[in-house]
């Protein structure tokens, strides 16, 4: 691939919502939305793509720890905990760019609470915890402003 298609050539001073973003659906899916493989390794692959948003289908585990899959068909769970150490380990190789978790939540309180744990324990610094007010999408802040933050969407 041609190693000038990687630069940004654009100004990524306005506000968030100004801007195309490369998304990913089902992310963690390795084939088919019914029967396949789920794999943690599939954020790796579609970071390092250059996706800036990416999908976590969140269910209730066992043991109290948060699955990811796709939720009432066959597909195999992987634990939250390892989808959020592999997203915080490739999220910035290739841009630095903000990371948009879009969490499809369908987990109990408990669970919640482990989620919200393992994404500041996981993300540290990285996780962006100011509250944006969705009035005015023109106060959003800006690509450049968002560089190596991780944004959870809900």
């Amino acid at each position: 691939s041609n190693p000038l298609h990687r630069e940004v050539h654009q100004d990524m001073e306005q506000p968030l919502c100004h801007y195309f973003i490369a998304s990913s659906h089902n992310t963690y899916l390795s084939g088919d939305q019914l029967l396949s493989q789920s794999r943690a390794e599939m954020y790796a692959r579609v970071l390092q793509a250059g996706c800036r948003c990416v999908e976590v289908d969140c269910w209730d585990g066992p043991d109290g720890e948060p699955v990811v899959h796709h939720g009432y068909t066959l597909t195999s769970k992987i634990l939250f905990r390892d989808v959020a150490e592999t997203i915080n380990k490739y999220a910035f190789i290739k841009n630095e760019f903000p990371v948009i978790l879009s969490i499809e939540n369908h987990c109990s309180i408990q669970q919640q609470q482990k989620i919200a744990q393992y994404l500041k324990e996981i993300f540290g610094d990285k996780l962006d915890l100011s509250s944006v007010s969705t009035g005015d999408p023109r106060q959003l802040p800006s690509p450049q402003d968002l560089k190596g933050k991780i944004l959870v969407k809900v």
